[in-house]
Protein backbone atom coordinates (compact mmCIF):
# COMPACT_ATOMS: atom_id res chain seq x y z
CA UNK A 1 0.00 0.00 0.00
CA UNK A 2 1.14 3.67 -0.75
CA UNK A 3 1.01 5.69 2.28
CA UNK A 4 -2.09 7.99 1.00
CA UNK A 5 -3.90 4.48 0.81
CA UNK A 6 -2.61 3.02 4.18
CA UNK A 7 -3.95 6.70 5.62
CA UNK A 8 -7.12 5.98 4.21
CA UNK A 9 -7.60 2.82 5.37
CA UNK A 10 -7.01 3.41 8.67
CA UNK A 11 -9.25 6.07 8.69
CA UNK A 12 -11.77 3.92 7.58
CA UNK A 13 -11.48 1.36 10.23
CA UNK A 14 -11.12 4.22 13.19
CA UNK A 15 -14.56 5.56 12.53
CA UNK A 16 -16.06 2.20 12.19
CA UNK A 17 -14.46 1.21 15.49
CA UNK A 18 -15.69 4.78 16.60
CA UNK A 19 -18.89 4.12 16.20
CA UNK A 20 -18.77 0.73 17.37
CA UNK A 21 -19.61 -1.29 14.35
CA UNK A 22 -17.20 -3.94 15.18
CA UNK A 23 -20.09 -5.85 16.75
CA UNK A 24 -21.72 -6.47 13.52
CA UNK A 25 -18.48 -8.79 13.53
CA UNK A 26 -20.11 -12.49 13.87
CA UNK A 27 -18.78 -14.14 16.61
CA UNK A 28 -15.53 -15.62 15.54
CA UNK A 29 -11.91 -16.66 15.90
CA UNK A 30 -11.56 -13.55 14.26
CA UNK A 31 -13.11 -11.33 17.21
CA UNK A 32 -10.62 -11.62 19.83
CA UNK A 33 -7.39 -10.34 17.40
CA UNK A 34 -9.74 -7.52 15.99
CA UNK A 35 -10.62 -6.34 19.44
CA UNK A 36 -6.45 -6.62 20.70
CA UNK A 37 -5.65 -4.30 17.61
CA UNK A 38 -8.64 -1.80 18.28
CA UNK A 39 -7.37 -1.25 21.90
CA UNK A 40 -3.18 -1.85 20.40
CA UNK A 41 -3.54 0.55 17.01
CA UNK A 42 -6.30 2.22 17.32
CA UNK A 43 -6.63 3.53 21.30
CA UNK A 44 -10.16 3.25 19.99
CA UNK A 45 -13.48 2.98 21.57
CA UNK A 46 -17.64 3.23 21.10
CA UNK A 47 -17.41 6.74 21.39
CA UNK A 48 -21.48 7.06 20.43
CA UNK A 49 -22.93 4.34 22.90
CA UNK A 50 -25.95 6.21 23.68
CA UNK A 51 -26.76 6.02 19.66
CA UNK A 52 -28.73 2.69 18.60
CA UNK A 53 -26.80 0.32 16.04
CA UNK A 54 -28.82 1.68 12.95
CA UNK A 55 -27.94 5.09 13.84
CA UNK A 56 -24.31 4.51 14.23
CA UNK A 57 -24.04 2.85 10.93
CA UNK A 58 -25.90 5.68 9.00
CA UNK A 59 -23.48 8.66 10.77
CA UNK A 60 -20.38 6.23 10.00
CA UNK A 61 -21.41 5.52 6.22
CA UNK A 62 -21.91 9.66 5.59
CA UNK A 63 -18.70 10.51 7.40
CA UNK A 64 -16.38 8.24 5.04
CA UNK A 65 -18.02 10.10 2.01
CA UNK A 66 -19.97 9.20 -1.00
CA UNK A 67 -18.44 5.18 -1.89
CA UNK A 68 -19.87 4.10 1.37
CA UNK A 69 -22.66 6.14 1.24
CA UNK A 70 -23.53 4.40 -1.92
CA UNK A 71 -23.53 1.28 -0.69
CA UNK A 72 -25.84 2.14 2.24
CA UNK A 73 -28.91 3.46 -0.01
CA UNK A 74 -28.61 -0.06 -2.03
CA UNK A 75 -28.92 -1.51 1.41
CA UNK A 76 -31.58 0.11 2.40
CA UNK A 77 -33.81 -0.92 -0.14
CA UNK A 78 -33.17 -4.50 1.21
CA UNK A 79 -35.72 -4.39 3.95
CA UNK A 80 -35.90 -8.00 4.72
CA UNK A 81 -32.60 -8.35 5.13
CA UNK A 82 -32.29 -5.92 7.96
CA UNK A 83 -34.56 -5.14 10.71
CA UNK A 84 -36.98 -1.81 10.06
CA UNK A 85 -34.41 0.25 12.92
CA UNK A 86 -31.45 -0.30 10.62
CA UNK A 87 -33.08 -0.11 7.57
CA UNK A 88 -35.54 3.35 8.48
CA UNK A 89 -31.82 4.85 8.73
CA UNK A 90 -30.27 3.40 5.91
CA UNK A 91 -33.36 5.23 4.05
CA UNK A 92 -32.28 8.46 5.40
CA UNK A 93 -28.85 8.37 2.98
CA UNK A 94 -30.88 8.74 -0.03
CA UNK A 95 -31.82 11.99 0.10
CA UNK A 96 -31.18 13.31 3.75
CA UNK A 97 -27.17 13.46 3.98
CA UNK A 98 -25.66 16.52 5.40
CA UNK A 99 -25.90 19.55 3.05
CA UNK A 100 -22.99 21.99 2.66
CA UNK A 101 -23.16 25.39 3.15
CA UNK A 102 -25.97 27.45 0.41
CA UNK A 103 -23.37 30.32 0.01
CA UNK A 104 -20.76 27.47 -1.06
CA UNK A 105 -22.79 26.03 -3.88
CA UNK A 106 -24.20 29.92 -4.42
CA UNK A 107 -20.32 30.38 -5.20
CA UNK A 108 -19.69 26.84 -7.10
CA UNK A 109 -22.76 27.42 -9.44
CA UNK A 110 -21.97 30.94 -10.15
CA UNK A 111 -18.10 29.94 -11.12
CA UNK A 112 -19.77 27.37 -13.47
CA UNK A 113 -22.30 29.39 -14.96
CA UNK A 114 -19.59 32.20 -15.46
CA UNK A 115 -21.19 35.17 -13.46
CA UNK A 116 -23.76 36.10 -11.08
CA UNK A 117 -26.70 33.92 -10.47
CA UNK A 118 -29.22 36.47 -10.84
CA UNK A 119 -28.39 36.83 -14.59
CA UNK A 120 -30.20 33.51 -15.32
CA UNK A 121 -32.36 32.87 -12.23
CA UNK A 122 -34.76 34.47 -9.68
CA UNK A 123 -35.34 33.19 -6.11
CA UNK A 124 -32.92 31.27 -5.65
CA UNK A 125 -33.10 29.16 -2.05
CA UNK A 126 -29.58 28.94 -0.29
CA UNK A 127 -31.36 26.36 1.78
CA UNK A 128 -30.78 23.07 0.01
CA UNK A 129 -34.21 21.14 -0.84
CA UNK A 130 -32.30 17.85 -0.50
CA UNK A 131 -29.01 16.53 -0.44
CA UNK A 132 -27.28 13.58 -1.36
CA UNK A 133 -23.81 11.64 -1.63
CA UNK A 134 -22.71 13.32 -4.43
CA UNK A 135 -24.62 16.41 -5.01
CA UNK A 136 -27.41 18.87 -3.61
CA UNK A 137 -30.34 20.84 -5.10
CA UNK A 138 -31.47 24.12 -4.89
CA UNK A 139 -34.67 25.31 -6.38
CA UNK A 140 -35.31 28.60 -8.20
CA UNK A 141 -36.99 30.23 -11.29
CA UNK A 142 -36.12 30.36 -14.62
CA UNK A 143 -36.90 34.08 -16.23
CA UNK A 144 -39.73 32.96 -17.30
CA UNK A 145 -41.20 32.28 -13.85
CA UNK A 146 -40.79 28.14 -14.93
CA UNK A 147 -39.91 26.19 -11.74
CA UNK A 148 -36.79 24.85 -11.79
CA UNK A 149 -34.27 22.80 -9.80
CA UNK A 150 -30.25 23.11 -9.52
CA UNK A 151 -27.93 20.15 -9.13
CA UNK A 152 -24.64 20.86 -7.92
CA UNK A 153 -21.64 19.10 -7.32
CA UNK A 154 -20.45 18.67 -3.72
CA UNK A 155 -16.44 20.60 -3.63
CA UNK A 156 -14.01 19.04 -2.88
CA UNK A 157 -15.18 14.69 -3.92
CA UNK A 158 -13.39 13.86 -6.37
CA UNK A 159 -10.09 13.05 -4.14
CA UNK A 160 -12.38 11.40 -1.78
CA UNK A 161 -14.04 9.40 -4.45
CA UNK A 162 -10.38 8.23 -5.95
CA UNK A 163 -8.42 7.80 -3.19
CA UNK A 164 -11.31 5.62 -1.69
CA UNK A 165 -11.31 3.24 -5.22
CA UNK A 166 -7.79 3.22 -5.04
CA UNK A 167 -8.02 1.36 -2.10
CA UNK A 168 -10.94 -0.85 -2.92
CA UNK A 169 -8.57 -1.78 -5.90
CA UNK A 170 -5.77 -2.78 -3.61
CA UNK A 171 -8.40 -4.77 -1.32
CA UNK A 172 -9.59 -5.97 -5.25
CA UNK A 173 -6.14 -7.67 -5.71
CA UNK A 174 -5.64 -9.33 -2.43
CA UNK A 175 -8.80 -11.17 -2.90
CA UNK A 176 -7.87 -13.76 -5.25
CA UNK A 177 -4.95 -14.92 -2.75
CA UNK A 178 -6.74 -14.59 0.07
CA UNK A 179 -10.15 -16.56 -0.63
CA UNK A 180 -10.62 -19.42 -2.77
CA UNK A 181 -13.58 -18.23 -4.49
CA UNK A 182 -11.75 -14.87 -4.80
CA UNK A 183 -10.72 -15.10 -8.49
CA UNK A 184 -14.30 -16.57 -9.77
CA UNK A 185 -15.86 -13.37 -8.46
CA UNK A 186 -13.53 -11.40 -10.83
CA UNK A 187 -13.19 -8.56 -7.86
CA UNK A 188 -10.66 -6.00 -10.11
CA UNK A 189 -13.49 -5.85 -12.97
CA UNK A 190 -16.26 -4.74 -10.59
CA UNK A 191 -14.33 -2.44 -8.74
CA UNK A 192 -13.34 -0.37 -12.43
CA UNK A 193 -16.86 -1.12 -12.87
CA UNK A 194 -17.79 0.83 -10.06
CA UNK A 195 -15.31 3.27 -10.11
CA UNK A 196 -16.82 4.01 -13.73
CA UNK A 197 -19.99 4.92 -12.64
CA UNK A 198 -19.49 7.06 -9.77
CA UNK A 199 -17.00 8.93 -12.05
CA UNK A 200 -19.44 9.32 -14.34
CA UNK A 201 -21.83 10.64 -12.15
CA UNK A 202 -19.65 13.95 -11.66
CA UNK A 203 -20.06 15.06 -14.91
CA UNK A 204 -23.93 16.54 -14.89
CA UNK A 205 -23.85 17.02 -18.57
CA UNK A 206 -23.56 13.21 -19.11
CA UNK A 207 -26.54 13.31 -16.37
CA UNK A 208 -28.35 15.99 -18.79
CA UNK A 209 -27.79 13.67 -21.60
CA UNK A 210 -29.03 10.29 -19.85
CA UNK A 211 -32.35 12.09 -18.54
CA UNK A 212 -32.93 13.78 -22.16
CA UNK A 213 -32.89 9.94 -23.54
CA UNK A 214 -34.80 8.36 -20.34
CA UNK A 215 -37.41 10.96 -21.03
CA UNK A 216 -37.81 10.46 -24.69
CA UNK A 217 -37.76 6.42 -24.49
CA UNK A 218 -40.97 7.42 -22.26
CA UNK A 219 -42.33 10.17 -23.93
CA UNK A 220 -45.93 10.04 -22.75
CA UNK A 221 -45.89 7.06 -21.45
CA UNK A 222 -48.71 6.43 -18.16
CA UNK A 223 -45.86 4.10 -16.88
CA UNK A 224 -43.22 6.88 -15.90
CA UNK A 225 -42.27 10.90 -16.51
CA UNK A 226 -38.92 12.26 -16.58
CA UNK A 227 -38.72 16.14 -15.81
CA UNK A 228 -37.42 18.51 -18.43
CA UNK A 229 -34.13 19.13 -18.61
CA UNK A 230 -33.02 22.97 -19.44
CA UNK A 231 -29.65 22.02 -21.64
CA UNK A 232 -28.73 25.56 -22.08
CA UNK A 233 -28.32 26.17 -18.43
CA UNK A 234 -26.77 23.40 -17.51
CA UNK A 235 -22.67 22.54 -17.25
CA UNK A 236 -20.43 19.69 -15.88
CA UNK A 237 -20.72 20.53 -12.07
CA UNK A 238 -24.58 22.37 -12.34
CA UNK A 239 -27.73 20.46 -13.91
CA UNK A 240 -30.89 22.64 -14.44
CA UNK A 241 -34.27 20.82 -14.73
CA UNK A 242 -38.38 21.50 -13.98
CA UNK A 243 -38.69 21.08 -10.38
CA UNK A 244 -41.69 18.42 -9.93
CA UNK A 245 -44.19 17.60 -7.38
CA UNK A 246 -45.14 14.10 -6.30
CA UNK A 247 -44.86 11.70 -3.13
CA UNK A 248 -41.86 9.64 -2.24
CA UNK A 249 -42.18 6.47 -3.07
CA UNK A 250 -41.13 5.45 0.14
CA UNK A 251 -43.91 7.14 1.90
CA UNK A 252 -46.36 4.22 1.79
CA UNK A 253 -48.93 6.43 4.61
CA UNK A 254 -48.97 9.23 1.72
CA UNK A 255 -49.44 6.82 -0.88
CA UNK A 256 -52.57 5.25 0.29
CA UNK A 257 -54.48 8.46 1.94
CA UNK A 258 -53.61 9.52 -1.92
CA UNK A 259 -55.97 6.08 -3.28
CA UNK A 260 -53.04 5.00 -4.88
CA UNK A 261 -53.74 2.01 -6.65
CA UNK A 262 -50.90 0.02 -4.63
CA UNK A 263 -51.15 -3.27 -7.00
CA UNK A 264 -50.88 -1.74 -10.49
CA UNK A 265 -48.31 0.66 -9.03
CA UNK A 266 -45.70 -1.89 -7.84
CA UNK A 267 -46.79 -4.38 -11.18
CA UNK A 268 -45.89 -0.95 -13.47
CA UNK A 269 -42.36 -0.81 -11.46
CA UNK A 270 -41.42 -4.33 -12.58
CA UNK A 271 -42.87 -3.65 -16.21
CA UNK A 272 -40.23 0.33 -16.21
CA UNK A 273 -37.60 -2.30 -15.53
CA UNK A 274 -38.27 -4.66 -17.99
CA UNK A 275 -38.92 -1.56 -20.93
CA UNK A 276 -35.89 0.34 -20.15
CA UNK A 277 -33.80 -3.45 -19.98
CA UNK A 278 -35.30 -5.15 -23.22
CA UNK A 279 -36.94 -2.68 -25.11
CA UNK A 280 -34.48 0.19 -24.72
CA UNK A 281 -31.34 -1.26 -23.66
CA UNK A 282 -30.93 1.93 -21.79
CA UNK A 283 -32.05 1.25 -17.87
CA UNK A 284 -31.91 3.70 -15.05
CA UNK A 285 -29.37 2.27 -12.68
CA UNK A 286 -29.80 3.80 -9.75
CA UNK A 287 -33.51 2.96 -8.63
CA UNK A 288 -32.97 3.47 -5.01
CA UNK A 289 -36.33 5.11 -3.04
CA UNK A 290 -34.99 8.72 -2.66
CA UNK A 291 -34.80 9.13 -6.60
CA UNK A 292 -38.03 7.77 -7.36
CA UNK A 293 -41.70 9.94 -6.72
CA UNK A 294 -45.58 9.40 -8.03
CA UNK A 295 -47.79 12.09 -9.55
CA UNK A 296 -50.12 12.81 -7.28
CA UNK A 297 -52.63 13.34 -10.46
CA UNK A 298 -54.65 10.21 -11.41
CA UNK A 299 -53.78 7.95 -8.26
CA UNK A 300 -56.26 5.31 -9.62
CA UNK A 301 -53.85 4.79 -12.72
CA UNK A 302 -50.61 5.89 -10.91
CA UNK A 303 -47.12 6.95 -12.24
CA UNK A 304 -43.88 7.15 -11.80
CA UNK A 305 -41.46 10.43 -11.73
CA UNK A 306 -37.60 9.28 -12.28
CA UNK A 307 -34.84 12.11 -11.49
CA UNK A 308 -31.30 11.64 -10.88
CA UNK A 309 -29.91 9.48 -14.33
CA UNK A 310 -26.18 10.07 -13.14
CA UNK A 311 -25.80 5.92 -13.65
CA UNK A 312 -27.90 4.43 -16.22
CA UNK A 313 -26.63 1.08 -17.65
CA UNK A 314 -27.21 -0.75 -20.96
CA UNK A 315 -26.99 -4.25 -22.30
CA UNK A 316 -25.31 -5.84 -25.95
CA UNK A 317 -27.91 -7.84 -28.59
CA UNK A 318 -26.78 -11.08 -26.80
CA UNK A 319 -26.60 -10.67 -23.07
CA UNK A 320 -29.88 -9.47 -23.43
CA UNK A 321 -31.32 -12.25 -25.31
CA UNK A 322 -29.51 -14.64 -22.57
CA UNK A 323 -31.03 -12.78 -20.20
CA UNK A 324 -34.61 -12.93 -21.50
CA UNK A 325 -33.95 -16.62 -22.03
CA UNK A 326 -33.00 -17.06 -18.97
CA UNK A 327 -35.83 -15.70 -17.24
CA UNK A 328 -38.35 -17.32 -19.22
CA UNK A 329 -36.51 -20.64 -18.39
CA UNK A 330 -36.95 -19.41 -15.01
CA UNK A 331 -40.23 -18.60 -15.05
CA UNK A 332 -41.42 -22.40 -16.88
CA UNK A 333 -39.01 -24.04 -14.42
CA UNK A 334 -37.35 -25.40 -17.45
CA UNK A 335 -33.82 -25.71 -15.16
CA UNK A 336 -32.58 -27.71 -18.00
CA UNK A 337 -32.57 -24.75 -20.53
CA UNK A 338 -31.65 -22.59 -17.96
CA UNK A 339 -28.36 -24.59 -17.37
CA UNK A 340 -27.35 -24.83 -20.82
CA UNK A 341 -27.74 -21.11 -21.34
CA UNK A 342 -25.25 -20.39 -18.74
CA UNK A 343 -22.83 -22.39 -20.81
CA UNK A 344 -23.78 -21.56 -24.18
CA UNK A 345 -23.27 -17.81 -22.83
CA UNK A 346 -19.92 -18.40 -20.93
CA UNK A 347 -21.26 -17.33 -17.62
CA UNK A 348 -19.59 -21.51 -16.93
CA UNK A 349 -16.85 -23.40 -18.05
CA UNK A 350 -17.56 -25.01 -21.27
CA UNK A 351 -16.76 -28.68 -19.15
CA UNK A 352 -19.28 -28.25 -16.90
CA UNK A 353 -21.70 -31.15 -16.04
CA UNK A 354 -24.83 -29.81 -17.07
CA UNK A 355 -27.25 -32.07 -15.51
CA UNK A 356 -25.31 -31.47 -12.46
CA UNK A 357 -25.60 -27.66 -12.98
CA UNK A 358 -29.54 -28.44 -14.23
CA UNK A 359 -30.10 -30.68 -10.83
CA UNK A 360 -28.41 -27.43 -8.15
CA UNK A 361 -30.53 -24.55 -9.88
CA UNK A 362 -33.65 -26.93 -9.11
CA UNK A 363 -32.99 -27.26 -5.37
CA UNK A 364 -32.38 -23.32 -5.44
CA UNK A 365 -35.24 -21.98 -7.16
CA UNK A 366 -37.93 -24.47 -7.12
CA UNK A 367 -38.81 -23.97 -3.76
CA UNK A 368 -39.73 -19.92 -4.78
CA UNK A 369 -42.36 -20.60 -7.05
CA UNK A 370 -46.12 -19.62 -6.77
CA UNK A 371 -45.70 -17.65 -4.01
CA UNK A 372 -46.17 -14.33 -3.07
CA UNK A 373 -43.57 -11.87 -2.83
CA UNK A 374 -43.83 -11.45 1.15
CA UNK A 375 -43.14 -15.13 1.13
CA UNK A 376 -39.97 -15.23 -0.56
CA UNK A 377 -36.96 -14.62 0.89
CA UNK A 378 -34.30 -13.14 -1.93
CA UNK A 379 -31.70 -13.02 0.39
CA UNK A 380 -31.94 -16.81 0.98
CA UNK A 381 -32.17 -17.62 -2.69
CA UNK A 382 -29.09 -15.11 -3.75
CA UNK A 383 -26.84 -16.90 -0.94
CA UNK A 384 -27.67 -20.74 -2.57
CA UNK A 385 -27.30 -19.26 -5.90
CA UNK A 386 -24.03 -17.80 -4.50
CA UNK A 387 -22.55 -21.43 -3.48
CA UNK A 388 -24.16 -23.06 -6.63
CA UNK A 389 -21.71 -20.42 -8.45
CA UNK A 390 -18.90 -21.14 -6.34
CA UNK A 391 -19.30 -25.31 -7.10
CA UNK A 392 -19.91 -24.62 -10.35
CA UNK A 393 -16.87 -21.85 -11.36
CA UNK A 394 -19.43 -19.27 -12.54
CA UNK A 395 -17.81 -16.02 -13.19
CA UNK A 396 -19.29 -12.35 -11.74
CA UNK A 397 -20.52 -10.80 -15.09
CA UNK A 398 -18.82 -7.14 -14.62
CA UNK A 399 -21.25 -6.16 -17.37
CA UNK A 400 -24.09 -7.20 -15.40
CA UNK A 401 -23.48 -5.77 -12.21
CA UNK A 402 -25.88 -2.74 -12.43
CA UNK A 403 -28.37 -4.74 -14.01
CA UNK A 404 -27.83 -7.14 -10.65
CA UNK A 405 -28.08 -4.03 -8.61
CA UNK A 406 -30.88 -2.26 -10.11
CA UNK A 407 -32.70 -5.76 -9.65
CA UNK A 408 -32.35 -5.50 -5.94
CA UNK A 409 -34.04 -1.79 -6.38
CA UNK A 410 -37.09 -3.19 -7.79
CA UNK A 411 -37.59 -6.09 -5.28
CA UNK A 412 -36.70 -3.83 -2.29
CA UNK A 413 -39.53 -1.25 -4.00
CA UNK A 414 -42.18 -4.34 -4.72
CA UNK A 415 -42.08 -5.61 -1.27
CA UNK A 416 -42.56 -2.08 0.13
CA UNK A 417 -45.11 -1.15 -1.98
CA UNK A 418 -47.25 -4.51 -2.98
CA UNK A 419 -46.05 -7.60 -0.70
CA UNK A 420 -48.45 -9.32 -2.34
CA UNK A 421 -46.83 -8.91 -5.78
CA UNK A 422 -46.56 -12.11 -8.21
CA UNK A 423 -43.62 -10.81 -9.70
CA UNK A 424 -43.21 -13.86 -11.95
CA UNK A 425 -46.95 -13.42 -13.36
CA UNK A 426 -46.05 -9.74 -14.29
CA UNK A 427 -42.78 -9.96 -15.52
CA UNK A 428 -43.45 -13.28 -18.02
CA UNK A 429 -45.90 -12.05 -20.56
CA UNK A 430 -43.48 -8.88 -20.88
CA UNK A 431 -40.47 -11.39 -21.62
CA UNK A 432 -42.40 -13.51 -24.31
CA UNK A 433 -43.69 -10.36 -25.83
CA UNK A 434 -40.55 -9.36 -26.14
CA UNK A 435 -38.79 -12.69 -27.64
CA UNK A 436 -41.33 -13.45 -30.44
CA UNK A 437 -40.38 -9.65 -31.15
CA UNK A 438 -37.00 -11.05 -31.91
CA UNK A 439 -37.18 -13.95 -34.07
CA UNK A 440 -39.61 -14.84 -37.08
CA UNK A 441 -41.53 -12.89 -39.29
CA UNK A 442 -41.17 -9.49 -37.05
CA UNK A 443 -37.77 -9.36 -36.67
CA UNK A 444 -37.22 -9.74 -40.70
CA UNK A 445 -39.65 -6.61 -41.28
CA UNK A 446 -37.91 -4.83 -38.62
CA UNK A 447 -34.55 -4.90 -39.40
CA UNK A 448 -35.55 -4.65 -42.78
CA UNK A 449 -37.17 -1.31 -41.88
CA UNK A 450 -34.33 -0.08 -39.73
CA UNK A 451 -31.49 -1.18 -42.53
CA UNK A 452 -33.44 0.24 -45.37
CA UNK A 453 -32.51 3.80 -45.23
CA UNK A 454 -29.33 2.64 -45.47
CA UNK A 455 -29.29 0.40 -48.54
CA UNK A 456 -31.15 3.37 -50.16
CA UNK A 457 -28.22 5.31 -49.87
CA UNK A 458 -25.86 2.61 -51.02
CA UNK A 459 -28.43 1.93 -54.17
CA UNK A 460 -26.84 4.12 -56.56
CA UNK A 461 -23.14 2.83 -55.80
CA UNK A 462 -24.25 -0.65 -56.25
CA UNK A 463 -22.60 -1.04 -59.83
CA UNK A 464 -19.55 0.31 -59.11
CA UNK A 465 -19.17 -2.03 -55.64
CA UNK A 466 -20.45 -4.91 -58.06
CA UNK A 467 -17.20 -3.82 -60.33
CA UNK A 468 -14.95 -3.47 -57.73
CA UNK A 469 -15.75 -6.84 -55.72
CA UNK A 470 -15.23 -8.55 -59.08
CA UNK A 471 -11.89 -7.11 -59.50
CA UNK A 472 -10.84 -7.76 -56.65
CA UNK A 473 -12.23 -11.36 -57.08
CA UNK A 474 -9.66 -11.74 -59.65
CA UNK A 475 -6.70 -10.20 -58.30
CA UNK A 476 -7.18 -12.46 -55.54
CA UNK A 477 -7.14 -15.55 -57.62
CA UNK A 478 -4.31 -14.34 -59.27
CA UNK A 479 -2.69 -13.81 -56.33
CA UNK A 480 -3.44 -17.57 -55.28
CA UNK A 481 -2.26 -19.17 -58.60
CA UNK A 482 0.70 -17.02 -57.94
CA UNK A 483 1.76 -18.14 -54.32
CA UNK A 484 0.41 -21.71 -55.37
CA UNK A 485 2.94 -21.62 -58.29
CA UNK A 486 5.90 -20.54 -55.61
CA UNK A 487 5.02 -23.03 -53.65
CA UNK A 488 4.84 -26.03 -55.77
CA UNK A 489 8.56 -24.22 -56.99
CA UNK A 490 9.97 -24.14 -53.38
CA UNK A 491 8.81 -28.02 -52.62
CA UNK A 492 10.50 -29.11 -55.65
CA UNK A 493 14.09 -27.00 -54.72
CA UNK A 494 14.06 -28.49 -51.11
CA UNK A 495 13.22 -32.06 -52.53
CA UNK A 496 16.10 -31.67 -54.64
CA UNK A 497 18.52 -30.01 -51.90
CA UNK A 498 17.32 -33.13 -49.38
CA UNK A 499 18.49 -35.74 -52.01
CA UNK A 500 22.23 -33.30 -52.52
CA UNK A 501 22.23 -33.42 -48.47
CA UNK A 502 22.12 -37.19 -48.81
CA UNK A 503 24.15 -37.60 -51.78
CA UNK A 504 27.01 -35.47 -49.35
CA UNK A 505 26.31 -36.99 -46.02
CA UNK A 506 27.05 -40.72 -48.01
CA UNK A 507 30.09 -39.07 -50.17
CA UNK A 508 31.56 -37.73 -46.39
CA UNK A 509 30.86 -40.98 -44.81
CA UNK A 510 32.25 -43.11 -46.88
CA UNK A 511 35.00 -40.78 -47.34
CA UNK A 512 35.94 -41.01 -43.95
CA UNK A 513 35.44 -45.02 -43.43
CA UNK A 514 38.16 -45.51 -46.13
CA UNK A 515 40.45 -42.89 -44.24
CA UNK A 516 39.99 -44.98 -40.99
CA UNK A 517 40.85 -48.25 -43.07
CA UNK A 518 43.78 -46.18 -44.89
CA UNK A 519 43.19 -46.77 -48.42
CA UNK A 520 45.09 -43.96 -50.11
CA UNK A 521 44.05 -40.55 -52.53
CA UNK A 522 40.49 -41.89 -51.88
CA UNK A 523 39.13 -40.44 -48.73
CA UNK A 524 40.30 -36.98 -49.25
CA UNK A 525 38.62 -36.83 -52.68
CA UNK A 526 35.33 -38.39 -51.24
CA UNK A 527 35.21 -35.98 -48.28
CA UNK A 528 36.14 -32.95 -50.80
CA UNK A 529 33.20 -33.74 -53.43
CA UNK A 530 30.74 -34.61 -50.39
CA UNK A 531 30.88 -31.16 -48.98
CA UNK A 532 30.66 -29.64 -52.28
CA UNK A 533 27.31 -31.41 -53.11
CA UNK A 534 26.51 -30.44 -49.27
CA UNK A 535 27.28 -26.85 -50.13
CA UNK A 536 24.97 -27.25 -53.07
CA UNK A 537 22.34 -28.42 -51.51
CA UNK A 538 21.90 -25.70 -48.93
CA UNK A 539 22.10 -22.90 -51.27
CA UNK A 540 19.04 -23.96 -53.11
CA UNK A 541 17.39 -24.90 -50.08
CA UNK A 542 17.78 -21.12 -49.17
Amino acid sequence: MTPSELCRFYLITRVFLSYGLDELIPKMRLTLPLRIGRRLLFWMKNRHQDKPLGERLRLALQELGPVWIKFGQMMSTRRDLFPPAVADQLAMLQDRVSPFDGELARKHIELAMGGPLETWFDDFNAEALASASIAQVHTAKLKNGQEVVLKVIRPDILPIIKADTRLMHRLAGWLPKLLPDGRRLRPQEVVREYEKTLLDELNLLREAANAIQLRRNFDKSPMLYVPEIYSDYCRETVLVMERIYGIPVSDIETLERNNTNMKLLAERGVQVFFTQVFRDSFFHADMHPGNIFVSYEHPEDPQYIGIDCGIVGSLNKEDKRYLAENFIAFFNRDYRKVAELHVDSGWVPRDTNVEEFEFAIRTVCEPIFEKPLEEISFGHVLLNLFNTARRFNMEVQPQLVLLQKTLLYVEGLGRQLYPQLDLWKTAKPFLESWMRSQVGIPAIFRSVKEKAPYWVEKLPELPELVYDALQQHKHLQQSVEKLSSQLQKQRGQQGEARYLFGVGATLVVTGALLMINNVPTWPSWLIGAGAVVWLIGWRRAH
